[in-house]
């Protein structure tokens, strides 16, 4: 059976591909999860509006993740933490308090998309990256100071 798939799937192509697949696996697994459609004339018209849709609304993400790239490039933020002897953290600085204290400054950041390269453990100044679009990512400038 021949489909044309609406999502890029890993094992088959990218989206538009029209690929020969069988009958089961077309009707049972990629048809019913909208991955693909049925190769037919009128599928290929609406798959074509839809890759215009999706373009429109990736385009949209692009600009929107550069705007707030932009804006969180100017903030910077102070984690206070506990410290013992020769101003040695307990734990470490985490990505959870850092979407905290951003959230605190307006920023409603989700900690998954914060990168710390390594364990934050001792009081200073970090660079944070933080992953807003697959090509935007935005640093943000961290203090952290004794408690």
């Amino acid at each position: 059976m021949k489909v044309i798939l609406r999502k890029n799937f890993d094992q088959l192509g990218k989206i538009g591909d029209i690929i020969d697949v069988k009958d089961g696996y077309a009707r049972n697994f990629l048809i019913p999860r909208l991955i693909a459609y049925p190769a037919v004339t009128g599928n290929v018209k609406a798959l074509e509006e839809e890759k215009k849709q999706m373009a429109r609304k990736q385009t949209k993400e692009f600009e929107a993740a550069q705007k707030l790239s932009a804006e969180l490039e100017k903030v910077s933020i102070t984690i206070p933490v506990k410290v013992g002897e020769e101003d040695k953290i307990f734990g470490s600085v985490t990505a959870q308090m850092i979407a905290d204290s951003l959230k605190e400054k307006g920023f409603d950041i989700d900690r998954k998309k914060i990168a710390i390269d390594e364990p934050i453990k001792a009081l200073g100044i970090y660079s944070v990256n933080i992953k807003l679009h697959h090509d935007v990512t935005a640093v943000v400038k961290t203090w952290v100071v004794r408690e």
